[in-house]
């Protein structure tokens, strides 16, 4: 799986204490959320974030760091821009800003899932591979 991270999991060393078997695939920009500082770092509806792009088949040790069994992140799936060979889609872990003491709101209705998931199918929102600013 490729996901894209942006808080802890860009630290090769607390990634290294967390997954066996990984890469950081390059630096990433994440279109369409921006990061939220709370807690720990989340992200909200609009603008961008620079982070990078992970590559692991560790994925249940990911969803426990980022406690998606709790509900404090959940993991979504957004389009992801690179070249071929690539997976088409990227995951993202957005936390819930009340948990977070984060100041942001999503809109709709519904549970934060619920909510995370119309606003991504409503808007285009996708990880570029790439430094947005170096094109490379």
């Amino acid at each position: 799986m490729d996901a894209f991270v942006y808080g802890t999991l860009t630290e090769p060393a607390r990634v290294g204490d967390l997954l066996d078997s990984f890469v950081f695939v390059g630096p990433a920009t994440l279109r369409g959320l921006h990061l939220v500082e709370g807690r720990y770092p989340t992200l909200a509806p609009g603008g961008e974030t620079a982070g990078r792009l992970l590559r692991t088949d560790e994925v249940s040790a990911l969803d426990g760091y980022e406690r998606v069994d709790d509900g404090l992140y959940v993991r979504v799936t957004v389009p992801l821009d690179a070249p071929d060979g690539y997976p088409p889609e990227a995951a993202v872990y957005v936390g819930e800003p009340d948990r977070l003491d984060a100041n942001t709101t999503w809109p709709g209705a519904g549970s934060f899932r619920d909510r995370v998931t119309d606003y991504l199918a409503a808007n285009d929102v996708a990880v570029r591979l790439g430094d947005r600013l170096t094109g490379g």
